[in-house]
């Protein structure tokens, strides 16, 4: 795969399926490398398998599909260029889709009323003043901030507590096909100082269920609740009022419970969130304890759906399993689950029908295909990945386990170029640290190997996927267990023939950049080293990250003698290996302090170090930053390979200088914001 292909990369989301369960319809994203945008459109797929998918949408980016109850409308998500989301409907029975709503900040995705006459959903509503909401007024000349809380900004969405999002309903126009008369307004169900996200109707349509975090401690904990509240705004409840993280409530039949998917228990003061799972949950809808339908210590939910979805007596759910995500069935009444998908895939993406259930499923090979399961067994409905894989440029993952020097068994990949070797290795580490390499099609993999490098990469301890007792073990000792399992795990590889043990790279991002920076202050056995959006320096994370407030406390400890020997940035002095330094202006994850100190501190000592600065970008760059910043990412990064790990693909030319600022086609400001970054209220906490 070369950084060009991006542009072959055919990504679907989350499929919604009819009533009848006859057609499914997802939103399927790609790169335009050109026009430096994203776009996306909806596809129809008869889940039979009588006709191929097709496009039924030419909007600019059509995202969130969701079928009426009723059957007889599509609402989605339409952005048009530069623009942000809002919602559209499309008759199904033909005519042309109508936008609907006008919100300044965009909107969340739409949900259905059961009588199929309403919509609800979530919007930022900004302060009087800021966000474009006065002519004339940029950012610029807006009035100061006083912040007088700890969460007041989030990466990729900004500061939050001048545009709270809240609920809406709208209802659909009486004459749909009248365009001329305006849609009916939008109604504000919510209002206060507290984020909402995931609203949901009661079966009897006059109350909706939502979740967000209104208690006492919200600003000083992650814990958040489920709430209901009349459609009117009135009757305001809260549900839950424990200490756990809830997301997704959905109505059981007949409404008497709510189901939802839940870290059960952040501890006595709500941070205590590392290596906490998340699973589906009941709860009584008068109110009640979080009642685990799977044990938290075993099971995490990895699929993508923004949903809990019901398939008549069970939770449908995707759950993480050494590098795979497993489509597994949940019985309401906390029996026995069900595995319906294993093996060597990804289920990103889940919707249930009247005898079918549809899902987005990736692998090594595809970003993602809709795959059909009935009664009668199971159906490869697209072939979304085609393109890319016909170039013969998409290379096969090799399963290894090998053993830590304590015996602990890690589980990793090698992915090896084609032709003869010994050839160059990249060990690349994942961020998180709870999360997990798996079986997609990772693009940072492929461009690595098309370009002539092995690429070794694993799971260590600290990872999810292998249970709550295996991500917990490194908390208050990280750069100790985890750098051993990497390291034993990239030795075993070289033990391969194929691989080159005398020319070995390291990179990573974020906590895999923290990784890469530590041991290139351990050792000089590397060649080179890419650190990449890394925490490099806890203490000063503390105050400048949008989670340093807890993060470090939670999986670093308090105490300063340990702080200080899990600190890259305390053994920076002692680093000797070449290291390309990469950050987004923007990123508030992991903000660009932590990069800057670790490029001066090499440049000072006359280690060979380049900063690659992106514009305009938060900590997502390398898997939602602007098309062209994603390929000048990937050119970079080959340049510095090239430079001091050569290969017969990405040969090098001497010692070349760094490309000039500004250089390549990157100028532009960014011109919108992805569709799902709309109304996002997120509080995962995640290095990642």
């Amino acid at each position: 795969m070369r950084p060009t292909d991006l542009a072959l990369l055919r990504t679907p989301g989350v499929p919604t399926v009819s009533p009848d369960g006859r057609i499914a319809v997802v939103a399927v994203t790609r790169l335009d490398l050109d026009a430096d945008e994203y776009r996306s459109q909806l596809w129809a797929v008869p889940t039979d398998g009588s006709a191929p998918a097709r496009p039924i949408t030419e909007g600019h980016r059509d995202t969130a599909p969701t079928f009426s109850p009723d059957g007889r409308w599509l609402a989605f998500l339409s952005a048009t260029r530069g623009g942000k989301p809002q919602i559209s409907v499309l008759p199904t029975a033909g005519g042309d889709a109508r936008r609907l709503t006008g919100h300044p900040l965009g909107v969340g995705a739409p949900v259905w009323s059961p009588d199929s006459r309403r919509l609800a959903y979530v919007a930022r509503v900004p302060e009087h003043g800021r966000y474009g909401t006065v002519d004339g007024v940029g950012p610029e000349a807006e009035p100061p901030r006083l912040i007088t809380t700890l969460q007041y900004r989030l990466d990729d969405v900004g500061f939050v507590a001048d545009r709270r999002a809240q609920v809406f309903v709208l209802d659909l126009p009486v004459d749909f096909s009248d365009d001329t008369t305006p849609a009916p307004a939008p109604a504000q169900v919510t209002t206060g100082d507290a984020d909402c996200a995931d609203v949901t109707w009661h079966p009897g349509g006059g109350e909706l269920a939502f979740v967000s975090a209104r208690h006492a401690r919200a600003d000083r904990d992650l814990v958040r609740d489920v709430h209901v509240v009349g459609t009117d705004g009135a009757g305001l409840r809260t549900v839950t009022q424990f200490r756990g993280d809830c997301a997704y409530p959905v109505y059981g039949p007949g409404g008497e419970h709510l189901y939802l998917t839940a870290v059960p228990d952040l501890g006595p003061d709500g941070t205590d969130f590392v290596a906490r799972q998340a699973v589906p949950c009941r709860v009584d809808a008068a109110g009640g304890p979080l009642v685990p339908l799977l044990d938290p210590e075993h099971f995490h939910r990895g699929d993508k759906t923004p949903a809990t979805v019901l398939d008549g007596d069970a939770v449908l759910v995707g759950v993480e399993r050494r590098g795979a995500v497993e489509l597994i069935r949940v019985p309401l009444d906390g029996g026995a689950p069900e595995t319906l998908i294993d093996g060597p895939f990804g289920v990103r993406g889940i919707a249930a029908g009247p005898g079918v259930v549809v899902v987005t499923v990736a692998h090594d090979r595809s970003a993602g295909e809709l795959l059909a399961l009935t009664p009668g067994g199971r159906r490869l409905l697209t072939e979304f990945g085609r393109e890319l894989g016909s170039t013969g440029r998409v290379h096969r993952m090799r399963e290894r386990t090998v053993a830590a020097p304590d015996g602990y068994p890690v589980h990793g990949w090698v992915t090896v170029p084609d032709g003869p070797g010994p050839h160059p290795v990249l060990l690349t580490v994942h961020g998180g640290p709870f999360w997990q390499y798996g079986w997609d099609l990772f693009d940072e993999t492929q461009v690595y190997v098309s370009a002539g490098y092995a690429v070794v990469q694993c799971n260590p301890r600290g990872s999810s996927g292998y249970g709550a007792a295996h991500g917990r073990v490194i908390q208050g000792a990280w750069g100790e267990l985890d750098t051993a399992d990497v390291l034993a795990f990239l030795d075993a590889a070289l033990e391969d023939p194929e691989l080159d043990a005398g020319r070995v790279g390291i990179m990573g991002g974020s906590y895999g950049g923290y990784l890469t920076t530590l041991l290139i202050g351990r050792t000089s056995r590397f060649a080179a080293a890419v650190s990449e959006r890394a925490l490099t320096d806890p203490v000063s994370f503390v105050g400048s990250s949008d989670i340093g407030w807890y993060f470090p406390d939670a999986y670093l400890g308090t105490d300063p003698a340990r702080i200080a020997a899990q600190s890259p940035l305390a053994s920076a002095p002692l680093i000797t290996t070449p290291t390309l330094v990469i950050h987004a202006e923007e990123d508030w994850r992991c903000p660009v302090e932590q990069g800057a100190r670790l490029y001066v501190e090499l440049k000072r000592r006359g280690v060979p170090a380049e900063l690659l600065l992106f514009p305009g970008e938060g900590h997502e760059l390398s898997r939602s930053g602007r098309p062209r910043h994603r390929l000048a990412r990937f050119e970079h990064i080959l340049r510095w390979w090239s430079r001091w790990l050569p290969t017969a693909q990405n040969p090098g030319a001497g010692t070349p200088e760094p490309a000039a600022s500004g250089a390549g086609p990157t100028a532009e400001p960014i011109a919108e914001e992805p569709a799902e970054r709309a109304a996002t209220t997120s509080r995962v906490p995640v290095v990642g």
